[in-house]
């Protein structure tokens, strides 16, 4: 199973693309995904992590009607990345928009999440990790390691 730890500090180019950083894309393969993640994030999966998660969600019973709620909230945002032949990727206006990215908006952190990659706006992931940083210990001490 491939790991991804780490966090980069990038930007959106004037086009809305992004390069995932090498240390992270190799573990990626030739094939990944874009879905909407928590906390306005965009999260980057494999082409097997999410394979593995759509199967999950194809066991949901259709007539379990909360249920499928979930699961239209998360399939209706999975996108294949298509990268051009620089390895950039364009950051869809829906993407964008769950992230929070306005037009004023070009500074990102990328970081592996161990499963998964995720992308923020800089703005939210320096407010995040500030709340973490002020409260490190006690959450140190709940992962159990």
């Amino acid at each position: 199973m491939t790991m991804f730890t780490g966090e980069y500090f990038h930007q959106l180019d004037a086009k809305n693309r992004i390069r995932i950083p090498a240390k992270l894309r190799k573990g990626l393969g030739d094939e990944y995904y874009f879905a909407y993640g928590t906390n306005h994030t965009i999260s980057v999966f494999t082409k097997e992590k999410m394979e593995e998660y759509l199967e999950e969600l194809g066991a949901t019973k259709i007539s379990d009607l909360e249920a499928q709620k979930r699961v239209r909230m998360f399939a209706r945002t999975c996108v294949q990345v298509e990268e051009d032949n620089q390895g950039r990727v364009v950051l869809s206006p829906e993407l964008r928009r769950h992230a929070q990215l306005g037009k004023d908006d070009k500074e990102l952190v990328i970081c592996g999440v161990v499963n998964r990659i995720e992308i923020w706006n800089k703005r939210l992931y320096d407010e995040y990790v500030a709340d973490m940083e002020n409260n490190f210990d006690d959450i140190y001490s709940q992962l159990g390691i």
